[in-house]
């Protein structure tokens, strides 16, 4: 990285690989500036670093959603290939040389909540500039394609950019001036989308660099890395951000980066431990609540409150899903499926019958999950 001084300004360019960063001095907003959360991908709590081959909507590392129309095209994984200054990377590999249809989508998605874009104004006419930057890397090279889109998915921007070397990390960046058009939610719901394609049928394509009326999330003529068999994609270090000139990346600390993950999905397994993984270490509780009816009640508090209230999966220690392991008097080591209230983003509670027996001291042994994903 390079630095310039212009003695009546200050720090007038700062250079950092390909990207010259201009005028900072005046362009970089005070506190967080990039709306993505895990743009360098190193928070995995649903895979662990585990290889996947991904369902359409199924998620790699947290915040990164796949869409895909055919199955067992990819497979993608959080990856410790990175450049200087990273240490993680999201990584697809072709699992064939797959010819797409018109109809096809094969994009990494990332959904934007509307809170974290309402101050872009998008869809008035003080809509503000952003720009998207990001590291990338391929076994392939040429054009490759992207977009944002709003919820509704009536208004796209798709955008082009080229990767020149294989096998060799390159960072891009997209302006990308802001939509006067459409609705663009500023509320917890989606706000907007972020694609990357890398294998995206005509009914889905069209011309790069402008707003079109429709869902579009790449861009006409892009590479299809699932045309490839054994084709690889890596990305890391992505930044979207107010203004029309790419800035450094945001490195955050880990903790907060993980809370901020935890806002959207949240697990009592170890971070680094998949969730249905054979593991003895559980959620083990003596105390809690017995009603008249000798039902047994557990609160837990999330460590982060959800953006809604999230949907709860249970899973025992040995990775059964959906149940849950408990001790009782007079009906020891006992399986099943506990209730689950709802006590809105902040917490949820368990309910476990008593079947006839009476609860003396109670302890449950077991796992949870909680998605509150857009």
């Amino acid at each position: 990285m390079t630095v310039t001084i212009d003695g009546t300004t200050g720090i007038d360019k700062v250079q950092d690989g390909s990207i010259v960063y201009a005028d900072l001095d005046s362009n970089i907003p005070l506190g967080t500036k990039n709306r993505i959360i895990n743009g360098n991908m190193v928070i995995d709590q649903r895979n662990g670093g585990a290889s996947i081959t991904p369902a359409d909507s199924d998620y790699t590392v947290d915040r990164w959603k796949w869409q895909v129309t055919q199955s067992s095209k990819l497979t993608s994984q959080r990856s410790t290939t990175a450049p200087s200054g990273f240490t993680n990377s999201l990584l697809s590999t072709s699992s064939s040389a797959y010819s797409i249809i018109s109809t096809d989508r094969f994009v990494i998605r990332y959904n934007i909540e509307g809170y974290n874009i309402a101050d872009l104004a998008w869809g008035t006419a003080d809509a503000k500039t952003v720009t998207l930057s990001f590291w990338v890397r391929s076994s392939l090279t040429g054009t490759f394609g992207g977009s944002i889109y709003n919820a509704s998915g009536s208004h796209s921007y798709p955008f082009t950019y080229t990767i020149s070397s294989a096998n060799t990390w390159e960072q891009k960046s997209v302006t990308i001036t802001g939509a006067t058009a459409g609705t663009w939610n500023t509320d917890n719901s989606i706000g907007l989308t972020l694609a990357i394609g890398l294998g995206v049928g005509s009914t889905y394509s069209t011309t790069a660099g402008a707003w079109a009326a429709g869902y579009y999330p790449s861009a006409t003529g892009a590479t299809s890395v699932v045309g490839t068999s054994g084709a690889t994609f890596y990305i890391t270090g992505v930044q979207l951000e107010v203004g029309e000139n790419a800035t450094p990346f945001e490195h955050r600390m880990y903790s907060q980066e993980l809370a901020m993950c935890q806002r959207y999905y949240e697990k009592n397994y170890d971070i680094n431990t998949a969730p249905a993984t054979n593991t003895s270490k559980g959620l083990e509780q003596v105390a809690g609540t017995i009603d008249g009816n000798q039902n047994f009640y557990y609160n837990v508090r999330f460590a982060v409150p959800k953006r809604a209230s999230p949907s709860i999966n249970f899973y025992k220690s040995d990775g059964t899903a959906n149940t849950w392991r408990y001790d009782r008097s007079g009906a020891s080591n006992q399986s099943g499926t506990p209730a689950v209230g709802d006590n809105g983003d902040s917490s949820f509670y368990m309910r476990i019958p008593s079947t006839g027996a009476t609860w003396v001291v109670a302890t449950m042994n077991g796992f949870w999950t909680a998605s509150a994903e857009l």
